[in-house]
């Protein structure tokens, strides 16, 4: 198990003030104004009245309704696991971003002994009546036992019926029967703006919780370093989110799970007003194979993917900024077999929109393997329509190591770059599909530090054209126009991503 909600309890420092501290208080700040001979004129004022009290009124009438009729099915998950997984989490712990951590629990001071056992605590919501029940696969990764507490304070032992990595999802059942039970909604249609409910238990003890917010945005990308081809579309809400919370729902006005509350992004320990779901779009497919199966399978095209931005997208010859460019294809792959190639930018998926890269991750993951799709791409600048059928995702495990930096060299972009020899391949364990110059040192607060270049990061393209070599890596960029910005296709860890480049003018003769 993962330490997602460990420790939980000791993270808050409890600041309530007693009630009689609270009514002493109050006494003598009615002395103090009546010294002061501030006196209340008139008695109790009568309750407001008109059309502004009665909308809000209207609105509390109608969250009220969404509560009562969600939290019935909303469940409190607590988990024991070995202390033999603590070392799993904290390998895994190094692949998230700091600002991410903190919705996964504290974990265990250097040097200190672990203990037989770990406890962690998280939500869940009960999506059948018959008890099988939605949580977050890091609120169970190596559950010895799960217990439930159901909103009627029976606790049941859960069994785990299955749980998936790759999108942060687990199925766990009780045997119970005519249970309160909620349905998913469309997250497809949800809008920045529209009002959310969050449901769960936050910091573990502050059991069937809700809060209100809105939809900040939608569409939010992967922000894990263990493995860039999981899929993104992460819902943001302002809906306050805290740790313990994991595994539970996020509802729209009409109760229905559009959501899976699954981490927060804080400096803090706690709710910092950005919290994330996992859209119902992929939830809902995704849990319908585990309760199948016991497994989930996602669709696998095989190829890097990026954002297009009004900064890159005059390198495409695009007019707007909405698509997926293309970034690395896997050689043998769905992708590469159905003749996608890198520099494509892919439109639509099976005739729907493809906003960003986020959106085809999520559209493709949803999609079980061996599904035929159609691809609309603009290569060039010109339509092409294809044809793919999807593979099933498997974890790419391929990581490049940095090497070490020779003399620094200063020119218009900051860098030094050397030819990829089979030692410098060896060195940083580039395979021999990938093509270009290796990236030796990086002058700070140099252009190409503030794209974020980094020493063993491969150059592949120069304004979409291959790199050869070394030499003539540098023909490419004294050629390029002065005064104008580059488009640097990078290997890094085994993606590929596009970087806009803004050269320094300067008449140095170095990189």
């Amino acid at each position: 198990m993962s330490a997602s909600t460990n420790q939980l309890r000791g993270r808050v420092k409890r600041t309530l003030l007693p009630i009689s501290s609270v009514a002493a208080l109050a006494f003598a700040t009615t002395l103090l104004w009546n010294h002061h001979g501030v006196h209340a004129a008139g008695g109790y004022s009568a309750p407001m009245e008109g059309n502004s009290v009665s909308a809000l009124t209207s609105l509390d009438t109608a969250m009220e309704a969404v509560a009562s009729h969600v939290t019935p099915a909303v469940v409190n998950v607590a988990v024991t696991s070995r202390s033999t997984e603590h070392q799993a989490m904290d390998d895994q712990e190094q692949q998230i971003p700091p600002e991410f951590r903190r919705f996964f629990g504290n974990q265990m001071p250097q040097g200190q002994q672990a203990p037989q056992l770990e406890h962690g605590i998280g939500s869940g919501v009960i999506i059948s009546p018959d008890g099988y029940i939605v949580t977050n696969n890091h609120v169970v990764d190596g559950a010895t036992e799960i217990r439930v507490t159901l909103h009627d304070r029976r606790i049941l032992n859960a069994k785990l019926i299955g749980r998936d990595k790759l999108t942060d999802l687990a199925v766990i059942k009780v045997n119970a029967n005519d249970l309160p039970s909620l349905g998913w909604g469309d997250s497809s249609e949800l809008k920045p703006g529209q009002t959310v409910l969050a449901f769960g238990s936050p910091f573990g003890y502050l059991q069937f919780s809700v809060t209100r917010g809105i939809i900040s945005a939608l569409d939010r990308p992967n922000p894990f370093r263990d493995d860039a081809r999981k899929p993104g579309g992460f819902i943001q809400t302002d809906a306050a989110i805290n740790p313990g919370n994991s595994g539970g729902p996020l509802v729209d006005a009409h109760g229905q799970v559009i959501g899976i509350n699954t981490f927060i992004i804080s400096g803090s320990d706690s709710f910092a007003g950005a919290g994330f779901a996992i859209p119902a779009q992929l939830a809902h497919t995704t849990v319908d194979q585990i309760i199948k199966s016991g497994s989930a399978h996602h669709g696998y095209l095989g190829i890097g993917i990026e954002d297009v931005t009004p900064e890159n997208s005059k390198f495409f010859n695009l007019q707007d900024a909405d698509g997926a460019i293309v970034t690395q294809v896997t050689p043998d792959a769905p992708g590469g077999r159905a003749g996608l190639k890198t520099g494509d930018v892919i439109r639509k998926l099976d005739g729907k929109p493809v906003s960003n890269s986020s959106a085809l991750q999520l559209a493709v993951s949803e999609h079980a393997p061996g599904t035929s799709m159609s691809i609309d791409i603009l290569r060039d600048g010109k339509p092409q329509s294809l044809s793919v059928k999807l593979g099933e995702y498997h974890a790419n495990t391929e990581v490049a190591e940095d090497s070490s930096s020779s003399a620094q060299q200063k020119g218009k972009l900051g860098l030094a770059v050397n030819d990829l020899t089979p030692d410098v391949r060896q060195q940083l364990s580039v395979p021999s599909s990938v093509q270009g110059v290796a990236v030796e040192n990086v002058r700070p607060e140099s252009p190409a530090d503030e794209a974020g270049l980094q020493p063993g990061d491969v150059i592949l393209q120069v304004n979409r054209q291959p790199v050869q070599s070394a030499e003539n890596f540098v023909s490419q960029v004294h050629a390029a126009p002065a005064g104008n910005d580059l488009l640097l296709l990078i290997w890094s860890k085994g993606n590929s991503t596009y970087r806009v480049i803004h050269p320094e003018q300067s008449n140095q003769t170095g990189m």
